[in-house]
């Protein structure tokens, strides 16, 4: 069975390592999509700004966003070096402000392998 590993990274300065992690434990690809979740969201939506900011104002704000890999490998095995070589570049993902990671089975895959 192919399983879908989705991983949203707090960090986005790790994304390159993350995703050179994942290749070197066996996944053939990934896609990366920039995200933000409702508690960024809200940190963004900003009241302490003057009434005509400057520049500085507006760029003083840090990354809002995310990164939300993901990638469909062929067993669970790999699975398990994804999730071992991701938590080594952002530490634990029970911990706060790491990430999430989440793998689902998937039933059909078509586009994996190329000839």
């Amino acid at each position: 069975m192919a399983y879908l590993v989705v991983l949203v990274l707090d960090n986005p300065e790790q994304c390159p390592d993350v995703l050179r992690a994942w290749e070197e434990a066996g996944a053939s690809g990934a896609t990366i999509l920039e995200s933000m979740g409702l508690a960024r969201l809200k940190k963004a939506i900003r009241d302490d700004l003057p009434l005509v900011p400057s520049i500085r104002d507006l760029l003083g704000a840090h990354e809002l966003h995310h990164r939300t890999l993901f990638t469909v490998v062929r067993d669970e095995e790999t699975v398990e070096r994804i999730i071992e070589a991701t938590q080594k570049i952002t530490g634990d993902l029970n911990l706060h402000h790491t990430g999430i990671l989440f793998v689902l089975p998937v039933t059909r895959v078509l586009g994996i392998e190329r000839r």
